[in-house]
This record gives C-alpha cells, structure tokens and sequence, in this order.
C-alpha cells in the first residue's frame, strides 16, 4: 500500500523527489503518512478532495483485501 500511495502522489506533483510516505500499523488498521511539497499540497488533496478521497478510496479496497482498515494522513 507504501507502493501504491507514493506511486499515485509522484505522478501528480511537480517535484516527486519531495514525497515521502511513512506506514504504521496498530491492531487492524494501518495508517498511511503522506508528505509532499508545500506547493504541490493543493495537487495532491484536489478539488473539494476530491483526488484525495480517491487515494482514499484505493486503500480502503487494497486494505479491505486483508482484512484490515486504512488511513491516509495528508501531511504538511
């Protein structure tokens, strides 16, 4: 799921070299960290959230294949 959100974030911002994702897991759930640029932030979330509900959206499905849930913290 690392894979998954670093993939989908380099290939929405300008500069890739400043994403970095971090993971931590506790009981059934694992929590996705996501930062990028200051200014690719606005990239990354969308409109309305959009972009992010969908980044949402895929970790729910790739989690909810093993059984466990998922979060994903937009960082700054």
């Amino acid at each position: 799921m690392q894979e998954l959100v670093s993939h989908l974030a380099k290939s929405l911002v300008d500069n890739p070299d400043m994403v970095t994702v971090t993971m931590s897991e506790e009981d059934d759930t694992i929590t996705i960290g996501l930062a990028v640029a200051k200014e690719d932030l606005g990239k990354v979330i969308g409109k309305q959230g959009r972009t992010a509900r969908a980044m949402r959206s895929l970790l729910a499905v790739t989690a909810g294949k093993e059984n466990k849930r998922s979060r994903l913290d937009i960082l700054e």
